[in-house]
């Protein structure tokens, strides 16, 4: 099996560290080009042995899949560079945010497989949370490959294409409300006198016992943090802080301007460069 990656951001990488640790797939069959960058080439090259390439037609034979992973507003000239090499058999699978696969079925000029994805870089860890939609030529041996992949470096779930800018501001961009809490949580710590290393492993498995809760509980969020908060307790003096901040509402705010930047980039880009 080989896969291809067109473009080699943070994503893309984090992809290509699952598969081999997950050992999907041979590092030697794992292609990647970008579009000037040849120190990140080489860095991932000596990283992970897999190739690269400035060939496209070299990028795309023979490949079981193809990844999109470039920048928004990169995406009509990645597409159109490519396009000439795709075939009616090629498989081709985008984690771009907020473009279309009706965009890049006009910009790739001929009706292949297209899948449209939006992992999230936890990937590099076998932890991404995926969701996926796939276009009517998507066979399905294709979409069995496609769910292999996705499955193989964390959870993926299908949706409707219309879900996707709400999924890429919520689990997309997820990780990085997450690493924000923690940013606070250690800036605490440091201010009680804490030891930097004792506090970040403790705020860790903190993270790490709250996700397992949620995942093996059966409960809601709600019920654990009310399990958690005695009247009168430090939990509740700490949550009343929250409360009167706002927090939830600040963080659906947050959510709410992702999801608009979703819709924008491909209002922007695809209006842009059509």
């Amino acid at each position: 099996m080989k896969i291809s990656f067109v473009g080699a951001g943070s994503i893309a990488e984090a992809m290509i560290a699952g598969l081999i640790e997950k050992n999907i797939v041979n590092p030697k069959n794992i292609c990647i080009t970008n579009r000037n960058n040849k120190q990140k080439m080489t860095e991932l090259e000596q990283k992970y042995g897999i190739y690269t390439t400035y060939d496209t037609n070299e990028l795309v034979h023979d490949a079981d899949m193809i990844i999109f992973a470039v920048k928004p507003k990169d995406a009509g000239e990645a597409l159109d560079k490519i396009s000439p090499y795709i075939r009616e058999n090629s498989f081709f699978v985008s984690v771009m945010a907020g473009i279309s696969i009706e965009f890049i079925t006009d910009k790739l000029k001929t009706n292949c497989a297209i899948a449209r994805t939006m992992p999230n870089t936890s990937a590099s860890v076998g932890k991404s949370a995926t969701a996926i939609t796939f276009n009517p030529f998507v066979s399905n041996e294709q979409k069995e490959l496609a769910l292999s992949i996705f499955s193989s470096i964390g959870i993926t779930e299908e949706v409707a294409e219309h879900q996707m800018d709400a999924i890429t501001a919520l689990s997309g961009s997820g990780p990085a409300y997450f690493y924000y809490v923690v940013e606070a949580m250690e800036r605490a710590a440091a201010q009680f006198g804490l030891e930097k290393d004792t506090a970040n492993q403790l705020i860790i498995q903190t993270l790490l016992g709250a996700a397992e809760m949620l995942s093996v509980s059966g409960k809601k969020a709600s019920e654990l943090r009310h399990e958690v908060t005695s009247p009168g307790g430090t939990t509740e003096a700490g949550i009343s802080v929250l409360h009167q901040a706002e927090m939830q509402e600040a963080f659906i705010a947050c959510i709410n301007a992702a999801y608009e930047q979703s819709k924008q980039l491909g209002i922007m880009y695809e209006s842009k460069i059509t």
